[in-house]
């Protein structure tokens, strides 16, 4: 199983490094390119169309300003779409990115994170992958139950 990551611009890599990197972590393929919605459409319906003839189980989509890469790509594609809304230097806040993904019309679905959420959308994937993957699974249950003892940890530490 493996998870495409696009973005529309290089610019955009630092903050979809962390879906990268989460990914890894839990031993999931990955497939990263750049993407762009308004700059090479023909690459994104190719793209789009055959992303699960070549194995792909889901596909991140990061995007900033306008943030049209994930509704497209979903409006194309049978996988599971999840945007990482990215907050540009040519955005207002990050908020037209954010509602650019949000606010996606019936029938065309996409998960959306947190402006820069990359790392929360490598973690949904794993979790939709794991859905069907028990080594997956496996995986995501340790990585809750780490999450749970270091808040543990901080709270003793803290007591003392």
């Amino acid at each position: 199983m493996k998870v495409a990551i696009v973005m529309g611009s290089i610019s955009d890599m630092p903050v979809m490094q962390d879906a990268i990197d989460i990914l890894k972590e839990f031993g999931i393929e990955t497939e990263v390119d750049i993407v762009s919605a308004h700059r090479t459409p023909d690459k994104l319906f190719d793209f789009s169309q055959n992303a699960h003839k070549r194995g792909i189980s889901v596909i991140i989509a990061g995007a900033g300003g306008a943030a049209h890469l994930p509704g497209m790509v979903a409006s194309m594609s049978p996988l599971p779409i999840i945007g990482v809304p990215v907050k540009s230097s040519n955005s207002i806040d990050g908020w037209d990115s954010v509602l650019s993904i949000l606010q996606m019309p019936g029938g065309v679905p996409v998960a959306t994170v947190a402006l820069n959420g990359a790392k929360n959308a490598g973690i949904l994937a794993a979790q939709i992958i794991g859905s069907a993957n028990p080594a997956i699974l496996e995986k995501m249950i340790a990585y809750k139950e780490g999450l749970k003892q270091a808040v543990l940890k901080a709270s003793e530490n803290l007591s003392k």
